[in-house]
């Protein structure tokens, strides 16, 4: 009997064992295409060139020991066949051998099969062997706590165990790996991801392969590209929650208020992406439709979730499809190029919500790494909120804002420009500046704490004599903002803002007014004298704390408790009224504090 052997049952060793096992005796016929197809891919520094190679090799030994023929066939195929060859061309040169040498075409490929038997050519159709990802080799060097696992050509194999932000190399084993068990490891995770669909092989190029293979992301590395083979294959060790994550409910707020441009920053295994799939899986979870852009498409989202690769190669392709389907967020897994931050910019400003994921050491970078890839300008526009993650906790936020002001450190008027304010989230002041400086863009820290304790003094001098209590917080060297009981905002105020106003252009700075808001746990009944002018509410034991004053339940002013134990409010006030009403009709007058 004569067979001729195709690609597909040669690259996956199938034809190597069915000769080894007796199915198949006689003449084993290769064509010149199958060599040429095979040598071709290993050119480019594919896997499956080189491993059909050492096939083709094994397949000669074998046929040597077991006294079989081996022979070569055909011609090799011209440039237009090559160009041709996704449409069949190669294909239709096999079979054309297998006609004419009237031999039995052994092929893999289902579409071969049909076409083979169609022309009424004998033909054998080899399923593939099924491999689960979970049964596959490099499974075993996993345990619950193995973040990855590094297996190197004359290495012993090592593994990340632990925590994020607590992960140790330790040795797994204690013989080297040879490269014919790493090559059976990668022809193993190749099958495994080509059948299983949900895993994949995203990226292939010379020396290196990318394979999803379910919730492992491998990277095979072969020379030329590396100097050794080596195959690293990494797993997310933790599925989280916003939750778990400790986030306020602002910020929270601040993902589904609308469509926003967030980057999610931070150095290399933080947990970017797990923060990232979190986020993604919290905005569908609330009536978000949600897409993301991934290569690899490694992140663990809800099945409802569709990922999407570079289309053709190009993510620019990829949006130009999302901006048909027209998502809600889009999520984009590993901004870095140049080509990243331009697609990510022109979906933004087409009012899709985005979240970026970038490596930087720190959350300020993030920003940086924009600036000469997005124009200065609409850069607040393109990205609104940073999120710097490290050790898998959220440690900086940043929102980003755009005004005309006069950069921290300058004083003349004339010298305002845009300015991009970079403000910390939680405390709400601003740290960082962003503006032109003659041809250079300056990223300005403001380092502004002596000024800010200026500020809190001068605005203090100004109010000590005007309230009872007050807390004074210096957002800048130029702005702060004063807490008082509410009561007495009018009184600082003054009639028209006339007092407010004063202070504001003798002290050169901007001053908000807010409610002072105090918790108290303890409450005491009180006793209130009528003296002249005042009322006098006496807090013995309570001197230089802060209290509250209530009539039956309403709540009339806070003050600060005097020295010799008393609180004195004036009868002209809106509170004095308040306590003169009060003590009419009965109602007890109460302390908290």
């Amino acid at each position: 009997m004569k067979y001729v052997i195709d690609t597909s049952v040669i690259v996956d060793g199938r034809i190597t064992r069915m000769i080894e096992n007796g199915e198949i005796r006689g003449t084993v016929i290769i064509p010149e295409a199958v060599v040429a197809e095979l040598e071709a891919q290993a050119n480019f520094g594919r896997m499956t060139g080189f491993q059909g190679l050492e096939e083709i090799k094994r397949i000669r030994e074998i046929c040597k020991k077991l006294e079989n023929e081996v022979i070569f066939l055909g011609s090799r195929p011209n440039l237009e066949q090559i160009r041709l060859a996704k449409g069949g061309e190669i294909d239709n040169l096999i079979r054309e051998i297998a006609e004419r040498e009237n031999a039995v075409l052994v092929t893999g490929d289902r579409v071969q099969y049909t076409v083979a038997v169609s022309k009424g050519i004998s033909a054998i159709y080899v399923k593939r062997e099924t491999v689960e990802p979970e049964k596959t080799r490099i499974m075993e060097f996993f345990t619950d706590d193995t973040a990855s696992v590094h297996l190197r050509e004359g290495v012993e194999v090592y593994a990340k165990k632990g925590e994020i932000g607590n992960l140790e190399l330790v040795k797994i084993t204690e013989e080297p790996m040879s490269i014919d068990e790493l090559r059976a490891i990668a022809h193993e995770i190749l099958e495994a991801a080509s059948q299983n669909e949900d895993s994949s092989i995203e990226i292939e190029r010379k020396g290196v392969t990318v394979v999803q293979l379910r919730d492992l992301r491998i990277a095979i590395a072969e020379r030329p590209f590396s100097d050794r083979m080596e195959i690293t294959a990494v797993r997310p060790i933790a599925r989280a929650t916003l939750d778990d994550y400790g986030i306020n409910e602002e910020l929270k707020r601040r993902f589904i208020e609308k469509q926003r441009g967030i980057l999610i920053s931070g150095p290399p295994g933080a947990g970017k992406s797990t923060f990232a799939a979190s986020v993604a899986n919290y905005l569908m979870e609330n009536g978000f439709m949600v897409k993301t852009m991934e290569s690899p498409r490694d992140l663990m989202v809800k099945d409802e979730i569709t990922q999407y690769a570079p289309l053709e190669g190009d993510m620019g392709l990829t949006a130009d499809v999302l901006l048909l389907v027209r998502p809600d967020y889009t999520i984009y897994d590993e901004v870095r190029k140049t080509s990243d931050f331009q697609v990510f910019a022109d979906m933004r400003l087409a009012g899709v919500g985005m979240i970026g994921v970038t490596h930087a050491t720190r959350a300020i970078d993030a920003i940086q790494r924009m600036i000469g890839r997005v124009e200065l300008g609409v850069i607040p526009q393109v990205v609104d909120t940073v999120i710097f993650i490290d050790k898998g906790r959220i440690e900086k936020v940043y929102e980003l804002s755009f005004t005309v002001k006069v950069p921290h450190g300058m004083t003349e008027a004339d010298l305002a420009r845009p300015v991009i304010e970079v403000t910390d989230f939680e405390t709400k002041k601003v740290e960082f500046e962003i503006y032109t400086y003659g041809e250079q863009v300056v990223v300005m820290p403001v380092e502004s704490e002596t000024e800010n304790r200026l500020v809190v003094y001068a605005v203090e001098s100004k109010i000590r004599d005007l309230v009872s209590v007050y807390e004074i917080k210096a957002v800048s060297e130029r702005k702060a903002i004063v807490y008082i009981p509410e009561d007495e905002i009018p009184h600082l105020i003054g009639r028209k803002g006339k007092r407010i106003k004063m202070i504001e252009d003798e002290l050169g700075i901007s001053i908000d007014i807010e409610p002072l808001k105090v918790e108290r746990s303890s409450e005491t009944e009180t006793v209130v004298e009528e003296k002249g002018k005042h009322y006098v509410i006496h807090a013995e034991g309570l001197e230089g704390r802060s209290v509250d004053v209530y009539a039956g339940e309403k709540y009339l002013l806070t003050a600060e408790v005097g020295r010799k134990g008393v609180i004195r409010v004036r009868k002209d006030r809106d509170a004095g009224k308040a306590i003169r009403l009060a003590l009419a009709k009965g109602e007890s007058i109460r302390l908290r504090y």
